[in-house]
């Protein structure tokens, strides 16, 4: 593990670094029995927030709904839909130093609820409107001295399209991960990945666990805390 830079040190005399981490997937209510989501299990956030919490960070975790106890010392709260995320990222940025945008946000929701369960038919069509793009709706007054950490799956262009959602969402760090038939970012075992950052590099983790993609997340987070925007 390597240690925190001094610059962060230095504050941390009199605060900890206090970091905001999203994890795990939202879902969108169809009926009372049904919801839209997808295969996000959490795993990689709630790693991130454990091992900041080791770091002395002062945690703040929202998560979708997942299978995973949350890490011990962190404030934890729960949401489910998009909607739900959108409002406590805005209200716990305030707050915040870091950002990391792990969840996997739906980025489409039913426009109508059916207050009732929908009985089964042979064909059943569903109407979607847009979510709030999260990383998006972050103003310059909000993100002002702060870290913003988003996160990029692909199935085509993977480098192309992630260094071009940095740029758009105003990240300074962009994890990229690709989705296909040799490659899920979804649960556990080995992944690869590409760390994106603000100052143009591009770092490649390949077949490495979570756990050691959270740690080269946080170790480039506390190098970008002192290197000049």
């Amino acid at each position: 593990m390597n240690p925190v830079p001094r610059s962060i040190r230095v504050r941390s005399k009199t605060r900890p670094i206090r970091i905001l981490v999203t994890a795990g997937p939202t879902i969108e209510p169809i009926d009372p029995v049904r919801f839209m989501s997808n295969r996000s299990t959490g795993f990689l956030g709630y790693e991130i927030a454990g091992l900041a919490r080791k770091r002395k960070y002062q945690v703040t975790l929202i998560s979708g709904p997942v299978n995973i106890l949350p890490p011990p010392g962190v404030k934890f709260i729960k949401i489910e839909t998009a909607r739900e995320l959108h409002q406590r990222v805005h209200l716990e940025l305030k707050r915040a130093d870091v950002l990391v945008m792990s969840s996997a946000v739906s980025d489409f929701k039913p426009k109508f609820f059916h207050k009732r369960k929908i009985k089964s038919k042979k064909e059943f069509g569903i109407r979607l409107v847009k979510n709030p793009d999260i990383l998006g709706s972050i103003r310059p007054a909000e993100r002002k001295g702060k870290i913003i950490v988003g996160f990029s799956l692909e199935t085509d262009n993977l480098l192309a399209n992630s260094i071009r959602k940095r740029i758009d969402k105003r990240a300074d760090l962009m994890i990229a991960n690709k989705l296909d038939g040799e490659n899920t970012p979804f649960g556990g075992g080995r992944k690869t990945v590409y760390l994106i950052d603000r100052l143009g590099r591009v770092k490649k983790l390949k077949n490495i666990t979570k756990p050691h993609i959270a740690c080269a997340i946080l170790d480039t987070i506390e190098e970008l805390c002192y290197t000049p925007v």
